[in-house]
């Protein structure tokens, strides 16, 4: 790579993994797998995030993102899909009595009917990432932004494989690190109250995206 492509490369990859750092519902969604789920389950959310931000890169790639984006139709259905389905997450975390979290203290090899499934995770880190608004208006201003034509398609191929998987590589780091037994430890004996916190956070995020689909749309 040249000094200008080095450079674009090196900005990119810092401003998508600052974008990571962020706390948003994606990560919430990986802690609160991490906590009611044994490793080899929770990674499923990890993948399907990862999947859904490989979808939005691959769209902007094609160019169909900046159709999206500029459909307020579009992205008002996305919005709103993607609140109704965080508020759904939020009310079944909220539901959750503290019986259920039981489970977590018994030996790790112990069986539990309550834990979820790799395919069910899949599919909610997927959703999650899919019905994020932010997703797909977060990849095109990089795309459009920064990758200009200037930049060959073999390079932006790259660099959106590159952010996939560090999407995968960092949400499995935290669930990794809350295998770990101390750290397990810790946050089994808090599941209860921080899959509240999280249901309440995640439920703030759902209906702040369905009053914006539905109440700032029709002003």
């Amino acid at each position: 790579m040249d000094i200008n492509t080095t450079t674009i490369f090196i900005t990119v990859a810092l401003a998508h993994f600052v974008a990571l750092l962020s706390p948003g519902p994606d990560f919430l969604l990986v802690v609160k797998s991490a906590v009611r789920n044994k490793k080899q389950v929770a990674i499923g959310v990890a993948l399907g995030i990862a999947s859904a931000n490989a979808v939005y890169i691959a769209l902007c790639l094609a160019g169909v993102g900046a159709i999206l984006a500029s459909s307020i139709t579009i992205m008002t259905a996305i919005k709103f899909a993607g609140g109704v389905f965080l508020t759904y997450l939020a009310v079944m975390a909220l539901k959750a009595k503290k019986s259920d979290y039981a489970f977590l203290i018994k030996s790790a090899e112990a069986e539990d009917t309550k834990e979820s499934t790799l395919p069910k995770e899949f599919l909610i880190g997927f959703a999650s990432g899919i019905l994020n608004p932010k997703n797909p208006l977060f990849y095109l201003s990089l795309f459009t932004l920064i990758l200009n034509n200037e930049v060959g398609i073999g390079f932006k191929i790259a660099l959106g494989a590159w952010m996939t998987l560090i999407v995968f590589l960092w949400d499995s780091f935290i669930i990794f690190a809350l295998s770990h037994k101390h750290v397990r430890g810790l946050f089994n004996r808090g599941a209860f109250y921080i899959d509240k916190t999280a249901g309440v956070i995640l439920g703030a995020f759902g209906l702040t995206l369905i009053y914006s689909a539905i109440i700032k749309n029709n002003k």
